[in-house]
This record gives C-alpha cells, sequence and structure tokens, in this order.
C-alpha cells in the first residue's frame, strides 16, 4: 500500500486514482455484512460484496507491483532492492501492531511485508520472466497448496501479532500457503502489476488495452468456473458443508456464494474450480487479476477529470488511510447502521486527503516507513543527500 514517492511531475495518477477507488472498496467489504438477510436458506450477498470482495484486495496487490517498478526504476538494483526489504519491514511492524486492535478485519499488511521480500529478486526482472512467475503462482502454487495444506499447521482467521514471531513456523506457513492472503499466491498479483509497469502507462491505447483486456480475462475466468461447476458437474462434488477454522459449519452455499478465508477446503480437487472471493484458485486470481487490470485502465483513461482529484488524493495515501480505518473500526465509536458508517468514513477520507495533498507531503503513514529507506540512500550516498532531501516529499 505504500511505495517510494516520486517527484509530483513524474507520479502517474491514475495509478493513484486505481488504489483510492480499491480502498473505497475494500472498506465497503469491511464494513457492510456479506449478505443481506440470514433468516433464509438462501440469502442475497450484499452489493458491497458483489461488487469489491475479493477484488478490491487483489487490485492493492497488482497496484503495489505496478507502483515497485515505477518508483525503483531509476535506482540501482541494490539500492531498489534495499530500499524496498526496508519499506517492507516498517510495513511489517505497523501490520504487527495493527493485529491487537479489535476491528474485526484480517489485516493484509505482514502478508504485503512478506511480498515486497520475495520480490526482491524480480525487481529488475523483464517481463516475460515476471510474465511466467504470476502464471506459475497462480497456477501451480493453489494445487499445490491443495495436496500439503493438511500436513501443514491448522491456520485461523486471526491476523499475525509480535507474539507470532515467537513460532516462525507457523506462522510462515499461515503467510505463506494457510492463512488469509497466501503471498506465495498472491505472487502473482504482484509480477502481474510489475509486468504491467513496463508498459507506457500514459498512452491511452495502452489503458484501453489494459481496461478491455482486463474485463476479458475475468470474464473468461469467471466462465470456465461457471462451466466446471455446472455443466460439467463439479458443483455436485461440494455438497458438504466448508469449515473453516474461528467460524466453523455454515450452510452449504454461503461460502460459494460470498467468499472464502484465503483457501478452499482440501477434501475435493473441485474445489480448484471455484472462483469465489478470496478462495485463492487458478479462477479465483485471474479473475481478480482481470478485475485490476481492467480498474487500471479505466484509471488511466478517466484520471485527469476534476471530479476524481479526491479518490486520487486518497490513493496517495492508502497506507494511512487503511491504518485510520483499521483503529477507527476497533473503536466501536461508529453509527451501527453500516451505510452510515460507510458514508461517514469515506467522506472523512476524501476531505481529509484533498486538504492533506496541498501540504505536497507523504501521508504519515507512508512518511513514517520511508525513514529507513531516506536514512540508508543518506548513509550510502552523503554527497546526494542534499539532492534527496530537495525532493519534494
Amino acid at each position: 500500500m505504500d511505495e517510494p514517492r516520486p517527484p509530483a511531475s513524474s507520479r502517474i495518477i491514475g495509478v493513484d486514482l486505481a488504489r483510492g477507488v480499491a480502498l473505497i472498496g475494500m472498506v465497503a467489504t469491511h464494513v457492510y455484512p456479506a449478505f443481506t438477510d440470514t433468516a433464509t436458506d438462501h440469502p442475497a450477498i450484499s452489493p458491497a460484496f458483489t461488487i469489491a470482495a475479493g477484488r478490491a484486495a487483489a487490485a492493492f496487490a497488482v497496484l503495489a507491483g505496478v507502483a515497485l517498478v515505477l518508483s525503483t526504476r531509476r535506482r540501482s538494483a541494490a539500492q531498489a532492492q534495499l530500499s524496498v526489504f526496508l519499506r517492507a519491514l516498517g510495513i511489517g511492524v505497523i501490520g504487527l501492531a495493527l493485529a491487537y486492535a479489535d476491528s474485526g478485519i484480517a489485516v493484509i499488511l505482514v502478508y504485503y511485508a512478506l511480498l515486497f521480500v520475495l520480490v526482491l529478486p524480480l525487481l529488475r526482472a523483464d517481463v516475460p520472466v515476471l510474465v511466467t512467475v504470476a502464471v506459475l503462482a497462480m497456477v501451480a502454487v493453489p494445487v499445490i497448496s491443495h495436496t500439503v495444506r493438511d500436513d501443514l499447521p491448522v491456520s485461523d482467521l486471526s491476523s499475525p501479532t509480535f507474539a507470532d514471531l515467537s513460532q516462525p513456523g507457523p506462522l510462515l506457513a499461515k503467510l505463506t500457503l494457510t492463512g488469509v492472503y497466501p503471498a506465495l499466491a498472491w505472487l502473482g498479483y504482484l509480477c502481474a502489476g510489475m509486468a504491467v509497469a513496463h508498459a507506457d502507462l500514459r498512452s491511452r491505447v495502452v489503458a484501453v488495452r489494459l481496461f478491455a483486456g482486463g474485463l476479458l480475462l475475468a470474464v473468461v475466468a469467471s466462465g470456465t468456473s461457471w462451466l466446471l461447476l455446472g455443466p460439467l458437474g463439479g458443483g455436485d462434488h461440494l455438497a458438504d458443508p466448508a469449515t473453516v477454522p474461528g467460524v466453523g459449519n455454515l450452510p452449504q452455499g454461503w461460502f460459494i456464494d460470498s467468499g472464502l478465508y484465503g483457501t478452499t477446503p482440501t477434501d475435493s480437487a473441485w474445489w480448484l474450480a471455484v472462483d469465489t472471493p478470496h478462495s485463492t484458485t487458478p479462477l479465483d486470481l485471474a479473475h481478480t487479476t482481470g478485475t485490476a487490470l481492467a480498474l487500471l485502465g479505466l484509471a488511466l483513461l478517466v484520471a485527469r477529470i476534476p471530479l476524481t482529484r479526491p479518490i486520487t488524493a486518497v490513493g496517495a495515501m492508502t497506507l494511512t488511510f487503511y491504518t485510520l480505518h483499521v483503529v477507527v473500526m476497533s473503536t466501536h465509536a461508529l453509527p451501527t447502521d453500516p451505510t452510515w458508517s460507510y458514508v461517514l468514513q469515506i467522506l472523512v477520507a476524501l476531505a481529509a486527503a484533498t486538504a492533506w495533498q496541498l501540504t505536497g507531503r507523504r501521508g504519515p503513514a507512508e512518511a513514517a516507513v520511508s525513514v529507513l529507506p531516506r536514512a540508508a540512500r543518506l548513509l550510502r550516498s552523503p554527497r546526494g543527500a542534499s539532492v534527496s532531501l530537495g525532493q519534494r516529499t
């Protein structure tokens, strides 16, 4: 959610706009319930989940990959790797701290920190390599995970805390394969974004291709899932209720319709054919990659429209607003009506981000995680300190 901030003249605001939209979608999934009516056997999925569940989080990951390339391409490989690694440490510390907030949110930041570490060797990789890694992560990792998860420590929905550092084995299994945002599979999102960042994102032709190609990928993935589970009979093998540690058993169809929690049950290989949000199957990963690319393409096309500027401002400091959102949700001081709670949070974020942008400074959380990378640059290149400090922050 954070990346080194380049000078304003080189910043591609469409990326910020897409991030802002993703944050607005993610907040919606945290505020609104998954179902509008749980009194029936087949409750309706809420509009917020229908639109944003799984897609918002995936968009963040894809856009993080875009930002990693854009923000480090003018640095040497060693400088880029050190900067990203130090930022990963900062993001990880914030994530571990946020886990103590009673927000009911599965905090993603520690998973992000590990993702940034995993892509360090790929920061200078060319597009074919990035695409290959993305495909392997999205296709092979879910299959491998499906076969080995029964032999790994059982995970739950809790967010990693500092206390979990004392048990590195279970923590690593959770972060890589069994948790809500399994990093080995999610590596595909970052690599897809990194590959896209090598294109000319200021070109309208590229933006249109991202929009159209992303939509096509999303539709094909969902269509394939429907074909496998419906006409080809795969859904008949998923009749037993799914069990999720920390949640328990829910009526058949609830998980499939609304979303899983990072992994699928392992009782049938047909689970790999679902495209349910947060199921981390090949088709889920392909669908959400497609929607993320389509969002980026659309954002690049409309980013200059004045009405989008408040959302762009939010997108320039998503780490700050994500952190505040988790903290605010833990206070339980928000209106009980989800619509009022959601509208209040979004309006405050839009107003605060627009005002903060006038200062020309990074968001507070973004500035905090940039302290170590900036210090490292100054220590490594004292003669360049005046130039570095003179850049707009």
